[in-house]
């Protein structure tokens, strides 16, 4: 099976900068391009960065975006102290817009999602934020992708060497040992995540939605 080239949003973020380093690491990718608002400091062989500050207008870049087999589309906010219009924009319309574009230029691409765990798929719950991520999720699996993954962890441990860490994760770490223990089902460690979206790039897999039991499983792939 031929080797894969991908494209990674959100490399300066904690979930895309663990992704991009298993890419660079893994044989099964051959060409990486990520798009950033600023630098991400890394460079290799077949690594190739494009700087691009509006992401709201994502056609400008055009043929920099052809050829490719996948999108690890990891660009994420939270919506804490957000309005519900403020993180739609942010986030559904962000997303709409760079996969629009992307699957006009690459009809065989796939594309994988980080959505969250508790993402609702119906849209009408009372968490706002999970029914921004579903219709999300549902809109694009109407985009002409050869196919989408949408990815719903829970906690994620991170791989080491990351320094884009989230203050958060900083404080919380500790707690990492104790789930894992006490409920496996919620955790899976960013290499893990990385893995499985490389996987299901190269072979596919039956379900759009992945939670943490099928990533682990797909990682193992």
């Amino acid at each position: 099976m031929k080797k894969i080239k991908v494209i990674i949003t959100g490399a300066t973020g904690m979930v895309g900068e663990a992704v991009l380093l298993e890419c660079l690491q893994n044989e099964e990718v051959d060409e990486i391009l990520i798009v950033n608002r600023r630098s991400s400091g890394y460079t290799h062989q077949k690594l190739k960065e494009i700087l691009h500050e509006d992401f709201f207008n994502f056609s400008p870049l055009g043929d920099a975006l052809k050829g490719f087999d996948a999108c690890f589309f990891c660009l994420g906010v939270s919506s804490v102290g957000m309005k519900e219009a403020q993180y739609e924009k942010l986030t559904y319309t962000l997303t709409m817009e760079v996969a629009t574009v992307l699957s006009a230029q690459n009809a065989g691409m796939r594309f994988c999602y980080v959505s969250g765990a508790g993402t609702d798929s119906s849209e009408k719950g009372r968490i706002m934020w999970a029914r921004v991520k579903g219709r999300t999720e549902n809109h694009l699996q109407k985009l002409g992708f050869a196919a989408v993954y949408n990815f719903r962890p829970g906690m994620l441990i991170a791989t080491p060497g990351q320094k884009f860490l989230l203050p958060a994760y900083k404080y919380f770490s500790w707690l990492a040992p104790i789930i894992r223990a006490l409920a496996p089902r919620y955790i899976c460690t960013l290499r893990e995540l990385a893995r499985a979206m490389i996987n299901v790039s190269r072979l596919g897999f039956a379900k759009p939605v992945l939670e943490v039991k099928d990533i682990k499983v797909v990682a193992r792939l």
